[in-house]
């Protein structure tokens, strides 16, 4: 893992044209913007203090909603997730995922989607992952912290689209049953659970699920992500993504 912004090189732009909507011409460089975006998240810096080497943050700001909204970055963030699986020799879509969540702090005075995580101890949001079994994350989502773990990631369901067509299993912990292990099964998948050992005492890696704490520990390089400064839940799960997107641009390259 990077530990520092890294601008586009030559040939990870290469790979992002196609991806990015470059039908017409613009005033401003997209890979510039892109640059940008990657900056904000590997910095965390505010969005008015970027440096003027980038375009206007307002300009900056807008392609990051737009994309966020308009589909093409879960698109771009899904198609470098492929070529990366395609280039280890792995088919594109995973056949396993895992899921777990984090609970994080949420900044001051935003007061959208708080809560308490009384078993972290954590005033703040919980982000929610899908990762595959490199630590991929090919889906996530951002929601206060009290809510409970099984109705938090009911929604992730109906993603499935996303995944492709090989899915067959979902390997959680315990608080996933219920409700979302019942939405797995009406949808054709299995649940499989992977518990830490009663027995266990300090670190133990818990076979298959360890990876989701693995990407979970490489978001700490990200300062964007450090802390949820956010005001809505979606815009934290966007940069989650974006990180994602800078990690395969490095490994794909």
């Amino acid at each position: 893992m990077v530990e520092c912004f890294q601008p586009l090189t030559d040939s990870q732009w290469q790979g992002m044209i196609p991806l990015l909507p470059l039908q017409r011409k613009r005033r401003l460089c997209l890979r510039q913007v892109v640059n940008a975006l990657l900056y904000v998240c590997r910095t965390g810096c505010q969005w008015r203090s970027l440096p003027a080497v980038f375009p206007k943050w307002t300009a900056v700001y807008y392609y990051y909603r737009r994309w966020q909204q308009d589909g093409t970055l879960p698109r771009l963030n899904r198609c470098l997730m492929q070529a990366e699986r395609v280039r280890e020799g792995r088919a594109p879509t995973p056949a396993v995922l895992c899921l777990d969540s984090q609970s994080v702090k949420l900044a001051p005075r935003i007061c959208e989607a708080r809560g308490l995580d009384a078993h972290k101890r954590v005033n703040g949001r919980k982000r929610r992952q899908l990762v595959d079994t490199q630590g991929r994350v090919w889906a996530c989502r951002s929601h206060a912290a009290h809510q409970h773990d099984g109705h938090g990631a009911a929604p992730l369901l109906l993603e499935r689209r996303h995944w492709g067509p090989r899915l067959r299993a979902v390997v959680t912990d315990q608080a996933y049953r219920g409700r979302f292990a019942e939405g797995l099964l009406a949808r054709g998948l299995r649940h499989e659970l992977a518990s830490r050992p009663p027995s266990a005492r300090g670190f133990v890696p818990v076979a298959q699920r360890w990876v989701v704490e693995r990407t979970f520990a490489w978001l700490n390089c990200f300062r964007r992500l450090v802390v949820d400064y956010e005001h809505l839940p979606e815009s934290h799960a966007a940069w989650i993504l974006w990180a994602n997107i800078t990690r395969c641009l490095n490994r794909i390259t």
